[in-house]
């Protein structure tokens, strides 16, 4: 009996690093093969024999009211681990994953087992060592670097050494951040566990496949472990704020371009169609490969000739030789490539030199190269593979409401039946199941279009983002709302974020959330530093209260938890000193409107008897205004704002004011020319339907006009008709009829002060023209020089 494991460090999808595990265990034939993986999947290995088609992943999560995390332990055909299960399977060993689950707190920033994150210290060590080395071996990259020294051996007791060798080097004396710890000292007591084992049917030896950064610390470690007759117990994931916790692990399809190290995938090898080709067909891999190559290059219009394929050819042969590599590498192919396809100059770095997705500017044919590289294989469960209660769930209600995935369906949102479908379907739109689209539809949910037209398509990913998405709920709403709850406490601070949520929380008919989330939605509030921000959202949302019967969202907790202290917070802000930006304007105009709407409905509310409305007593809200309208020093804009709000809401609660058209006046009359058109805009917002009729006001307000000096009138004119935007059309055209009347014109259409000026230049520009050519002649006139007047004929 050997007195040492055999551990076997591997890089993750390394097809150098499959052959060797599969050889190794076929000669050794040991006991036990232990592999880095969810110890809590063990029970159900027997799922990862079904008649699969590869790459799939363990997809492990953990969730509760205050947080959520998932992470995949990905496998293909020529991975290191895959090979460790099937072939310790056909030699008859006990197959054991024996790493912690997932869901575990040391996979916390991890979306996926194999990235082996370690601290940044031992990072840049790592990177420091492999540069150095690649510098030695005149070799460029990571990758290459990799190909170079390990993926041109046959599977060998010397690739065993020198991977050893080199995963030592690459750790050195580092401990590894916190989270690897706990992990290595799990494996390490799998280890110490099946070392201690006696014989299994005269059989020895315990064979360890694990990332080769752990290799060196599980040497090291699985000798200190205390004796263990059981082996090393699951944790229990820790429970949640609500002492309620989801967990556990589904077999998931995968895809290659999700495994590409170019579409992000933290570790592993890149371009993992090259390399499942290099397991598959060995030296014909580069055949294949040429001819993916260049039928999708010429199917891409891109250009692919046959000299080029033969430039290729030569060219990834010299390099080979060059390199000292027995024949044409990954990176030797895609150096050829790049010389013999691309023409022109890059404005991008080579892809094959960095790790991460492709950068903006990679030249076309490189983004096709590349993406033929990575593979097209998706992979597909057996029928029989146990999966999370959603599906059942979804097809249940998918088959209840009429629908089918593939064939899109148009919706009557005023029809009862329609309006459940869209339900569903939105719920889905929350879950980002892919495939299933709106094309058409309103942009609020409280609106006056009530059609709906969706896509509801069957992608290749589509069933493994519903395994996924079991991990929220059990049902499509309880899943819904789990997605909800945290993308809600995940959106960007402030009110902002929020509201797009909130819409589709309606649409969802998701009204109520936890208690935890009804406090980040009160912070959220509280942190939002913009008045223009903060009550044009916070009017989206009383309407949201106060009309989603349909959408099931009227009195919902989650509005009365926002309406109640965003209207406190925003009235405060509006109290603020201080201008408002000529882009800001239109917002804070309309946060007025919004506030005062939110405090008419609830005086109405009020008045019926409702003591229940989340707003405050409306006195607060009329002092504010009051004492905006009152400040000389505040934006013009919100004074007039301030006495247009005030105007409805005094004559309710009985205070008694001066007539509004001389108030309004007054207001005018002391603000500088520039200023009175956006004084005006406030008014109108906020009093047009008081204002625009009232006579008394429309001949003040032509007085006050006509009695700008011409210097004045310019500075004021782009305010003032910026102003009148407010009045719907036939307001400015009833409004034109008077001022003509005024003028003594009554016989005049008011289609003559309200049609556009013809030609390109707007009133405005006219009248700055008119001054200029005011100011010209008087220049002229100071030099006695008088312009020559044309005779009339």
């Amino acid at each position: 009996m050997s007195d040492q494991p055999d551990i076997i460090g591997v890089r993750h999808h390394s097809p150098a690093c499959a052959r060797l595990v599969a050889a190794r265990i076929r000669r050794q034939r040991p006991a036990f093969v232990l592999i880095e993986g969810p110890a809590d999947f063990n029970p159900r290995l027997d799922e990862l024999h079904l008649d699969h088609r590869l790459p799939l992943a363990i997809y492990s999560h953990r969730s509760d009211d205050a947080s959520h995390h998932g992470s995949w332990t990905p496998f293909a055909e020529h991975s290191p681990e895959w090979q460790a299960l099937v072939v310790g399977r056909e030699v008859d060993a006990q197959v054991r994953f024996i790493d912690l689950p997932a869901w575990d707190d040391a996979f916390a920033a991890l979306e996926n087992r194999y990235a082996d994150s370690a601290d940044h210290a031992h990072q840049a060590r790592a990177d420091a060592y492999e540069r150095a080395l690649g510098e030695r071996l005149a070799v460029q990259g990571r990758d290459a670097l990799w190909d170079h020294l390990f993926e041109q051996d046959e599977a060998g007791d010397s690739l065993h050494e020198r991977l050893h060798t080199y995963f030592v080097h690459l750790r050195g004396d580092d401990r590894g951040s916190l989270g690897n710890q706990q992990r290595e000292q799990m494996m390490a007591a799998w280890i110490a566990w099946a070392m201690r084992q006696p014989p299994r049917d005269g059989r020895h030896g315990v064979l360890v496949v694990c990332g080769g950064y752990h290799a060196p610390a599980l040497q090291r470690l699985w000798a200190q472990q205390p004796p263990a007759s059981a082996p090393p117990e699951v944790p229990v994931p820790a429970t949640g704020p609500d002492g309620l916790v989801r967990h556990g692990s589904f077999l998931v399809p995968y895809t290659f371009k999700r495994l590409d190290a170019f579409a992000g995938y933290a570790s592993g090898m890149p371009s993992p169609g090259w390399y499942q080709w290099q397991w598959e067909h060995g030296a014909g891999a580069d055949a294949h490969m040429l001819g993916q190559v260049m039928a999708r290059l010429r199917g891409r219009g891109l250009p692919a000739s046959t000299a080029d394929l033969i430039a290729a050819r030569l060219r990834a042969d010299g390099l080979a030789r060059l390199r000292g590599h027995a024949r044409p590498q990954r990176v030797d192919w895609l150096d050829a490539l790049a010389g013999a396809l691309v023409k022109d100059a890059l404005d991008a770095p080579l892809p094959w030199t960095y790790r991460g997705r492709l950068r903006a500017g990679t030249d076309p044919v490189l983004v096709q190269i590349m993406d033929v590289l990575a593979g097209d294989s998706s992979g597909l469960l057996d029928p029989h593979t146990p999966q999370p209660p959603l599906l059942a769930d979804l097809s249940a209600q998918l088959h209840a409401h009429g629908l089918t995935l593939g064939q899109g369906c148009q919706l009557d949102l005023l029809d009862p039946q329609d309006r459940h479908r869209s339900v569903l379907l939105h719920r889905l739109l929350l879950l980002q199941v892919p495939g299933i689209t709106r094309t058409h539809g309103p942009a609020q949910a409280i609106s006056d279009t009530f059609e709906e037209r969706w896509s509801l398509a069957r992608p290749v990913e589509q069933h493994a983002a519903l395994i996924e998405a079991g991990a929220w709920g059990a049902t499509v709403g309880d899943a819904a709302r789990a997605r909800l709850e945290d993308a809600l406490r995940h959106a960007d601070r402030g009110i902002a974020g929020l509201v797009p949520l909130l819409n589709r929380a309606a649409w969802a008919a998701l009204p109520a959330v936890s208690a935890a989330v009804l406090d980040d939605l009160a912070a959220a509030v509280a942190s939002e530093a913009r008045f223009e921000v903060l009550a044009p959202a916070l009017g989206e949302l009383d309407l949201l209260r106060r009309h989603g019967h349909m959408l099931g969202m009227q009195e919902a907790p989650m509005l009365k938890a926002l309406l109640g202290p965003g209207l406190d917070r925003a009235l405060w802000l509006l109290e603020a000193p201080g201008q408002v930006s000529t882009a800001d304007t239109d917002a804070h105009v309309r946060g007025h409107l919004a506030l005062r709407q939110i405090i008419t409905d609830s005086l109405a509310d009020h008045e019926h008897g409702d003591s229940a409305a989340p707003i405050p007593a409306p006195a607060r809200a009329l002092a504010v205004w009051q004492r905006k309208l009152a400040n000389a020093q505040a934006a013009a804009v919100s004074r007039g704002a301030s006495l247009g709000a005030l105007v409805g809401l005094r004559e309710r609660v009985g205070v008694a004011v001066a007539p509004l058209a001389e108030e309004a006046m007054a207001l005018l009359q002391g603000l500088a020319p520039a200023q009175m058109g956006d004084a005006l805009a406030g008014l109108l917002a906020l009093a047009r339907d008081r204002l625009a009729s009232e006579p008394t006001f429309t001949a003040a307000l032509d007085t006050l006009v006509q009695a700008l000096q011409p210097d004045d009138f310019i500075l004021a004119l782009p305010a003032l008709r910026s102003a009148f935007v407010w009045l719907p059309a036939r307001e400015r055209g009833a409004l034109a009829t008077r001022m003509l009347a005024l003028h003594g014109a009554a016989h005049l259409s008011g289609r003559v002060l309200t049609a556009a000026v013809p030609g390109q230049a707007p009133a405005d520009v006219l009248a700055r023209a008119a001054q200029r050519e005011t100011e010209a002649l008087a220049a002229l006139a100071r030099w006695g020089i008088t312009p020559v007047q044309k005779a009339t004929p």
